[in-house]
């Protein structure tokens, strides 16, 4: 684990491995001999642009990390989470053990302290725990290659410092950006579960052991008590498979309840899409392992919530299935009977996320859930339309759609609203049964959520398709390749922020 400390020194009397110093576009850094570079244009301050410098003169740290910040008035908390993210990469790489951190007045706030610490954290993760010579034993074990992170600042064991922060709030902050961090690495490291060794009984299995750990509630329902619930739209999507399938229920009760609200959390949790009869091409099949992220983003915000308290009640529900052409897999044309009572006829297995959710929304909101977030890799369609930069958000509610925004935009994650008008129900009409579980070529991404919409019925609820954003083709200066986590920040923000 990552040691973390604030301590009251000037920049110059920080020593560590290596200081990361942040530099702005525009604003020409004098100090540690970088003069030259400024002026020469070597340095711009261009945002994640990295600059080493070895043995600065007049400093105890033994490098300094020029960071790109860009510009000043940009200046942001998820700006800086990614500028310290990639700064961490950049001297890991280089074996640095020991880092500092510089901060500033202007940006020594509780906001930004908690997002420097993400970055760091964040940035410290790597997908390899399965590459002969780690010392990982399980998805919740990182070994961290940064030891040691100071934040660094001349005012931090004032009382107060010069923007009115005390020195608590502070280290409330650095343990918000650790449990945070945490979270999402937590998440990332089940997604990267292959799925040979992540079925749906092993997330469960993970799931109650997190739970454990955080003191929250847990219960898994198995086959028969799905039977019985009626559950038939997530059955019919599991009966391809020889892994049984679970749901899995989270449960988080605050100790005083301030709010009448009861949130729910709806996650898909397929351990491995193949497309069940409708199978998927044979290239890029081996990344649907990815298809439980929103399950495992559920996971991940739950155990930060367990840990941040907030002051609703909040309950998580993940279906998790297996979809597989097996002997006994439905079949196109098959018509399923969801628990809400709605008939499917089920026109392409390979839709089967909004099948498991279906039937998870209903229980969520029979279980007494008054408003609702559901996260899915869902559809293709939300990365040829928003690319790979933002979450597709659908609302039935504009007060519920707003409270995430302001979640996602306080957290950095972005988000973007798309239409979920009636008419687009005409796409799922079916000749033989209440609703069909594709609408053809065209809007994918909305027809999935208007599916889903649903079963939300009139529960204010929200659906974000993270199919395009749940997962890195490539790395980022700030972040490895794999899974990204997403989501769970702003789950975390919408909870602990939350007021009636």
């Amino acid at each position: 684990m990552m040691q973390i400390t604030i301590e009251s020194k000037t920049l110059e009397q920080i020593e560590a491995d290596a200081l990361i110093v942040p530099v702005f576009e525009g604003r020409r850094e004098g100090r540690f001999g970088a003069a030259d570079l400024c002026d020469s244009g070597e340095v711009a301050g261009k945002s994640q642009e990295l600059t080493l410098l070895h043995h600065p003169p007049g400093v105890a740290s033994r490098r300094v990390l020029l960071a790109g910040a860009g510009k000043l008035e940009k200046f942001s908390p998820a700006e800086l989470r990614k500028s310290v993210g990639a700064a961490v990469r950049h001297l890991k790489s280089k074996s640095v053990k020991r880092i500092a951190f510089a901060t500033d007045p202007d940006y020594a706030t509780p906001d930004y302290v908690s997002a420097a610490v993400e970055g760091a954290i964040l940035g410290d993760f790597e997908p390899d725990r399965y590459k002969t010579g780690n010392d990982k034993k399980s998805v919740d074990e990182f070994v961290a290659a940064i030891a040691d992170l100071t934040l660094a600042g001349q005012d931090h064991t004032k009382p107060t410092d010069s923007a009115g922060q005390s020195l608590g709030r502070l280290e409330e902050a650095v343990s918000r950006g650790r449990i945070l961090g945490e979270a999402q690495n937590f998440t990332r490291g089940l997604v990267n579960e292959p799925a040979n060794r992540l079925t749906p009984a092993k997330l469960a299995d993970a799931a109650r052991q997190m739970a454990s750990e955080y003191q929250l509630d847990c219960d898994v329902l198995e086959r028969a008590q799905m039977e019985e619930l009626g559950m038939g739209a997530l059955l019919g999507v599991a009966q391809g498979s020889a892994e049984p399938p679970a749901l899995i229920v989270l449960r988080y009760k605050p100790a005083k309840a301030e709010s009448a609200a009861h949130l729910g959390l709806v996650g898909k949790g397929v351990t491995f899409d193949t497309g069940g009869i409708s199978i998927k091409p044979s290239e890029g099949m081996e990344k649907m392992k990815y298809d439980m992220a929103g399950g495992a983003a559920m996971i991940g915000a739950m155990r930060a919530i367990a840990q941040l308290k907030p002051s609703l009640p909040v309950t998580a529900f993940i279906p998790c299935v297996e979809n597989m052409p097996g002997s006994r897999a439905q079949r196109p044309g098959d018509i399923v009977v969801a628990m809400s009572g709605k008939t499917i006829e089920v026109i392409n297995t390979d839709a089967e996320g909004r099948l498991i959710l279906a039937d998870a929304l209903t229980y969520a909101r029979r279980q007494g859930c008054t408003h609702l977030v559901d996260a899915a890799t869902l559809t293709a369609a939300v990365g040829v339309a928003l690319g790979h930069l933002n979450v597709g958000l659908f609302a039935n509610d504009d007060g519920m759609r707003d409270r995430v925004l302001q979640a996602a935009r306080a957290e950095g994650e972005r988000m973007w609203p798309l239409p979920l008008e009636d008419d687009y129900k005409d796409y799922l009409k079916s000749a033989f049964a209440d609703l069909a579980n594709v609408g053809g070529r065209y809007g994918g991404a909305v027809t999935a959520a208007m599916f889903l919409k649903e079963f939300a019925e009139d529960t204010p609820w929200v659906h974000l398709d993270i199919a395009g954003t749940a997962w890195l083709d490539e790395s980022k200066p700030f972040l490895a390749k794999g899974p990204s986590g997403v989501g769970v920040r702003t789950l975390v923000r919408l909870a602990t922020d939350w007021k009636d």
